[in-house]
């Protein structure tokens, strides 16, 4: 068993490697798939009385149908404000707003545009294991800079190296199929 100088270095890079998975998570959200998912306006920020305020803070979010979303605001003076916001948003949604709640009927993707997504999601996941990569080789060298400056055992440096390469794996197989299933998500019909 390493010492736990080395332990609490392997724990700070196991951290940033969960900021890592966690990141692409929150990316691939706002990912389109074929089916409406309210998380799809999740990153959407409207202007509320000079405030860049998130859409599901000022209305009701919700997918009633496969290909529909609504937005039924809190406030129906804000109304305007937030079909502006999802227009801008570059998602490519044309929303219909009756003046009480907003519509936004969900395109049928093209194969190109599928394609297109999925790329999107597996640079996605690369900076996500670029990431974890980063996290891993700072560890590596704290490691082995530990060891040296406090005389601790080689094979002590040796385990922790091991165990550092078994959380990296662990994280990068999470991103493999984080990204794995929004990819198969894309290309449902």
């Amino acid at each position: 068993m390493f010492p736990d100088e080395l332990k609490k270095i392997i724990d700070k890079a196991d951290k940033e490697m969960d900021k890592s998975v966690r990141y692409l998570k929150d990316e691939l959200k706002h990912i389109r798939t074929g089916k409406a998912h309210p998380s799809l306006l999740d990153g959407i920020k409207v202007d509320y009385y000079g405030t860049q305020t998130p859409l599901n803070q000022l209305a009701n979010v919700s997918a009633p149908e496969a290909r529909l979303l609504t937005v039924e605001p809190f406030d129906k003076n804000s109304i305007e404000d937030i079909e502006k916001a999802i227009m801008s948003s570059g998602l490519g949604l044309n929303p219909n707003n009756d003046g009480n709640i907003i519509r936004i009927p969900l395109p049928v993707l093209s194969e190109e545009r599928r394609q297109e997504l999925v790329d999107h999601s597996k640079e996605v996941a690369e900076e996500a294991r670029i990431s974890i990569r980063n996290a891993r080789k700072e560890a590596k060298n704290e490691i082995e800079n530990k060891t040296k400056k406090e005389s601790l055992p080689e094979d002590a440096m040796y385990e922790a190296e091991d165990e550092l390469q078994n959380r990296t794996d662990e994280h990068t197989d999470k991103v493999k199929k984080l990204v794995e299933k929004k990819q198969e998500e894309i290309m449902t019909v």
